[in-house]
């Protein structure tokens, strides 16, 4: 397996291990990456980063998992010692959890298909994930001013909290309303130093799952969208009409296609993992009906990414917006697939006791 190893990577896994997670000595930290450079590079980086300051790290690396993929048994099984901190530094996915799918952790009303999700929501332990991530957007994107993004994720995070809906409006076509009343927005802004705290690195982003049952109008994705086989780059915009909080149609050219053939080998895998045993029969209907659901509504901060054809970046973009088909975070709608689909220079305007309050115009800040 081949490994690069430069001051820059050192430098960015630094800034991860102790900015971003602050590890300390003694804590036990489970990292997770696939045998291909970039990913495992990153990895060691991160490893030894963690070793550096004294935590009790293991690092495992597993075979490349996709979007419908079940990650290896001793992952799992790792995941199951509960670590403190969980690390995934992954080509495309951590992977799903059979088990979990097949015997949902439920505690209070709350329901968990991944042992990873009951670590976070249960507030055992702490983490970043980077799926797809490369070096160069590791040493570009990850040292960056915290401060000024924690502020501009609070800030976006504060307006969504308070609204009831959301409208957003694009040059390409989109315009849309997502209801959020009642859910509550969460903050990818690279603090991730308490129990319960995770996201994306590079973070950048502030993000709330849609009110079930509420979106309608139209998406027009122009910028790029996630599929089960790679990032589509979009040429002619892919235009969804959404009724009650679910895609019904999907026009455009051969990009739209490719998100067609997806959902539909969504729904096929979903089939078949009841048939294998793997997703209860009683959970079927309600993983298949949300492959259309919106799952996600963010908002990209990280004015040090840009654009390049790799959803982890692409989605952080300052002046983008991002919807995703499919689950979400607030694990009442579950699903097998999330697929983040880009918008760019969208206004944004939250509806606020009967006022608007625009949120951004034309890809700027208004707040």
């Amino acid at each position: 397996m081949d490994v690069v190893s430069s001051d820059d990577i050192s430098r960015a896994a630094s800034i991860a291990v102790n900015e971003v997670l602050s590890v300390q000595k003694g804590e036990r930290v489970l990292i997770v990456t696939n045998p291909s450079k970039d990913v495992l590079s990153i990895g060691t980086s991160v490893y030894d980063a963690c070793q550096k300051v004294g935590a009790q790290t293991v690092l495992i690396v597993q075979q490349t998992k996709g979007q419908l993929d079940t990650a290896s048994p001793e992952v799992l099984s790792a995941l199951r010692t509960d670590p403190d901190v969980v690390v995934s530094i992954s080509e495309e996915k951590l992977g799903k959890d059979p088990n979990c799918m097949k015997d949902p952790i439920n505690i209070d009303g709350r329901t968990y298909d991944h042992y990873f999700n009951y670590l976070l929501g249960e507030k055992k332990a702490r983490s970043f994930w980077s799926p797809s991530v490369t070096i160069d957007m590791f040493e570009r994107t990850v040292p960056l001013d915290y401060s000024g993004l924690r502020d501009d994720c609070r800030r976006v995070k504060e307006l969504l909290d308070k609204g009831r809906s959301v409208r957003i409006t694009a040059p390409s076509g989109t315009d849309i309303e997502i209801g959020i009343e009642g859910r509550k927005a969460r903050a990818d802004d690279g603090s991730f130093s308490v129990k319960g705290s995770g996201g994306n690195l590079p973070a950048g982003e502030t993000f709330i799952s849609p009110q079930l049952r509420t979106s309608k109008g139209r998406i027009a994705f122009d910028g790029s969208i996630a599929s089960d086989s790679g990032i589509i780059i979009i040429e002619s915009p892919i235009l969804c009409e959404v009724a009650e909080g679910h895609v019904v149609s999907v026009k455009g050219g051969r990009e739209a296609e490719l998100l067609e053939e997806t959902l539909e080998r969504a729904r096929a895998r979903t089939g078949a993992m009841a048939d294998e045993g793997k997703l209860p029969r009683s959970e079927m209907g309600h993983y298949l009906e949300n492959i259309t659901n919106l799952g996600e509504l963010g908002i990209g901060l990280n004015r040090m990414a840009r654009i390049v054809g790799n959803m982890l970046e692409d989605e952080k973009v300052y002046g983008t917006c991002h919807i995703a088909i499919g689950g979400n975070y607030d694990n009442d709608a579950r699903a097998l697939i999330h697929l983040d689909g880009l918008i760019r220079s969208p206004t944004i305007i939250v509806r606020v006791d009967g006022l608007d309050e625009v949120l951004m115009r034309d890809g700027e800040l208004s707040i």
